[in-house]
């Protein structure tokens, strides 16, 4: 799919961060758009940005959605149908994403629920709903937001990172398997795994208002510094992502802090979860957004929903 201008794209987590600028870099280009988010403020916010960048004739729609309620996406899907008059879909994007639920063994079970619920349930649930809407299309492709805690379950030595580590390594297995399972049913139909690393986004506040803790002052500085300490932006991930799915890649690593952690995860497996390791990463300067985190007392992952 080389040119996204009259095709139609979903977008969870559009909102904010990367699916944001997904929205907007899509809308440039004249595709249309129906995203949604749990916050329909924040929704209807990138709605207008992207309609006023958008050609005349693109048509932008946002929605409220839970994407972790198969019922709320399914609401969503019917809403889709209509207002955008059509029975297919070209693009599906699987953006959104929380942080939460560190540790399993002595953490809350909502919050790790409610993490790993957002996180792999959000792309089962909206792949299951508007697979058929995909499969319909002439050209399709699904794009599913991983994470690189989707191949290194960790973010160093002395912190828990469970639900938000289980969930990325089920959205990593998931789409992989589905590059032969669509081959092999709907060749059509593309699939695409992200994996970024550290990006700008405000995922940290976000996680923090779905799980319904307090936003305190100091969750609000640490949420900034991760934000702001970022070596790549939303705006620059959104840009890779869609070249990734331009150039039909079905593996798409986003920052070069992600590509220095595969590598050095493919190299050292058995020595991943050591203090080594993390001292290894940090020599490659792959480590600020782990070290940022790591200084705090809230857990959220890479990516913005």
């Amino acid at each position: 799919m080389k040119n996204f201008r009259n095709q139609i794209a979903v977008v969870t987590g559009g909102g904010s961060g990367m699916g944001r600028d997904l929205c907007l870099q899509l809308a440039a280009e004249g595709c249309h758009i129906s995203l949604s988010d749990i916050s329909t403020d924040t929704a209807a916010e990138t709605r207008d940005m992207a309609t006023a960048i958008a050609p005349t004739g693109t048509r932008v729609t946002s929605h409220g959605c839970d994407v972790s309620d198969e019922a709320s996406v399914s609401a969503w899907r019917d809403a889709v149908a209509a207002e955008h008059e059509t029975d297919h879909v070209n693009l599906v994007f699987n953006n959104a994403g929380i942080g939460g639920g560190g540790a399993f063994v002595d953490g809350s079970r909502d919050d790790w629920e409610r993490t790993f619920g957002v996180c792999w349930y959000g792309v089962y649930y909206c792949s299951r709903v508007f697979m058929p809407m995909l499969v319909a299309s002439d050209e399709g492709h699904i794009v599913n937001t991983s994470s690189i805690n989707g191949f290194w379950a960790s973010i160093g030595p002395h912190r828990s990172h469970t639900a938000y580590s289980a969930a990325k390594f089920a959205v990593k297995g998931f789409t992989e398997a589905l590059v032969t399972d669509l081959r092999l049913n709907a060749p059509h139909v593309k699939a695409s795994v992200v994996m970024p690393g550290h990006i700008g986004t405000g995922i940290a506040l976000n996680s923090t208002q779905v799980l319904g803790h307090e936003v305190s002052a100091y969750v609000t500085e640490m949420a900034a510094e991760f934000r702001n300490s970022a070596p790549t932006s939303s705006e620059q991930a959104a840009t890779i992502i869609l070249d990734g799915v331009r150039d039909d890649r079905w593996r798409i690593l986003v920052g070069d802090d992600a590509h220095v952690i595969d590598s050095m995860v493919r190299d050292h497996p058995e020595e991943v979860y050591e203090q080594s390791f993390l001292q290894r990463l940090v020599e490659q300067n792959a480590m600020a957004g782990v070290v940022n985190r790591q200084r705090g007392n809230t857990s959220f992952g890479h990516e913005n929903d």
